[in-house]
This record gives structure tokens, C-alpha cells and sequence, in this order.
């Protein structure tokens, strides 16, 4: 009897063979990880290059607007950036929150040339009774230096930190008439008015940038130091160069 428990003993898996199963399981969860690690990787870069497709569909959308183009010429062309955010989704019942994902773009003063995007979020939570939901396109106008240097940070919140406008249109509107830090405009269904950004906090998401550019950048290094080239934004480049009337190449 002992000889045939001797025979059938299940053999231990202590010494050198626990530690050959341990390191298999190991590099078994590594690879995994890896994998899903890369998948998260190429999502977020798919998502980033869709919103820059986006973002250059709402450009083209406010260009092709003549009304919007001839009564603000003068903040088109002496612009320092644009903020674009192609979906802004407000909806809710008693407790209503707006938000999107969108990009900021910058004017150098010295070349006039545009840099690639940086990726921020734009939202913020209102209270009241609403039902439903709508969306609307956005696209701010950075009206000066100050108005820049704020977003490159991270939490800024609009009508505290930076003041702002709501874009009107019609007659007497003209450069110098509107002083504030960004003049937002929002459509809704080709209707000017959709949604009230005052309040909202921008953030950067970093995490775009990264997976859009193969690298970690600050806005800062995006918007100001040109750094981050991607070919994939140069029709979003285009389509807001000729938003603020000068030439493509």
C-alpha cells in the first residue's frame, strides 16, 4: 500500500517547478496588460484624431457663415487662438450638466503661423429644472495674450477667471467694441445661442496629447514652442487659416 502511495503522490509544486509556474503566470499577465495597455493607447488617439476632424467640420460650419465671418472680421483676424469644441451636450432632469471634449489652437505673433491642437475638456454642472438635452457647436475666439497664457493652464473656469463675451450678431460690432478675454458663440441647429459656457472649467487632457502626438507635451510646449508636429491636423489648420482670411498653402 505504501508503494502505491508512493507511485500515485501528486508531485509538490515547492522549489524550483513553483517558481517556473510563478514566473510563467507573470509574464502571462504582463503580456496582458500590455496589450490592453496598447488598445487603451490607439482608442485615445482614434478618439483625438475624430475631434480633430470634427473641430475642422465646425470651423468650415462658422466660416461659411457670412454673418458671422462679416460682422467679425476684425477678432478673426487679430485672434489669438480658437477654442473648438465640435459637440457641447447640455441635458439632465433637476440636476443638468454641460460638457465636450474639444482643442485649442494658437496664433504666433511673430510668424502669424498656427500651431497644432492641444486637447482640453470644456464642462460644468448647472442645477434647475430642465428635461431633455441639446447639443451645440462651439467655437470661442481668444481675443488676446491674457486670454492664452490662462488656458494653458489647467481648471480654469469661464466668467471668473477669464472674463467673456457671448457673440452677438448684427450691426455696430467691431473691433475694440468688445473688450473681454474670449467671445463665445455657440450653434445649435444652425442657430446662434445653444448653450451658456459661463461657468465651465477647462482642463487639459494629457492623455490625448500623449496619444496624439507620441509624446508627453504641455500645452505650452503645443501651443507656444511648436512642438508636436502631427499631418494629421493640417486640413483643421487649413480650414481655420482661411477662417481668419488669409492664404493656404
Amino acid at each position: 500500500m505504501s508503494e502505491l502511495n508512493r507511485k500515485t503522490r501528486i508531485p509538490s509544486t515547492t522549489g524550483k517547478g513553483h517558481y517556473r509556474l510563478m514566473a510563467v503566470v507573470l509574464t502571462f499577465l504582463a503580456l496582458c496588460l500590455g496589450v490592453v495597455g496598447m488598445a487603451t493607447a490607439q482608442s485615445t488617439e482614434q478618439k483625438a484624431r475624430q475631434i480633430v476632424e470634427r473641430s475642422r467640420l465646425t470651423v468650415e460650419t462658422f466660416q461659411a457663415d457670412y454673418n458671422f465671418t462679416h460682422y467679425y472680421d476684425g477678432y478673426l483676424k487679430t485672434a489669438r487662438g480658437f477654442l473648438i469644441v465640435p459637440q457641447m451636450v447640455k441635458g439632465g432632469f433637476i440636476v443638468g450638466g454641460s460638457g465636450g471634449t474639444g482643442l485649442l489652437v494658437a496664433r504666433n505673433e511673430e510668424t502669424g503661423e498656427w500651431s497644432n491642437p492641444a486637447f482640453y475638456t470644456l464642462g460644468g454642472v448647472s442645477f434647475g429644472l430642465q428635461v431633455g438635452g441639446q447639443a451645440s457647436q462651439t467655437l470661442i475666439i481668444v481675443t488676446n495674450e491674457r486670454g492664452l497664457n490662462r488656458l494653458l493652464n489647467t481648471g480654469v473656469k469661464l466668467g471668473a477667471d477669464l472674463s467673456m463675451a457671448a457673440g452677438p450678431i448684427g450691426e455696430g460690432i467691431g473691433p475694440g467694441n468688445i473688450t473681454a478675454d474670449l467671445i463665445v458663440f455657440t450653434k445649435n441647429k444652425g442657430l446662434y445661442g445653444g448653450i451658456s459656457v459661463e461657468g465651465s472649467v477647462v482642463d487639459v487632457r494629457e492623455s490625448w496629447n500623449k496619444a496624439y502626438y507620441g509624446e508627453d507635451l504641455r500645452p505650452s510646449d503645443i501651443l507656444i514652442q511648436g512642438k508636436g508636429k502631427n499631418p494629421h491636423s493640417d486640413p483643421l489648420i487649413e480650414a481655420v487659416i482661411k477662417l481668419v482670411g488669409g492664404e493656404t498653402q
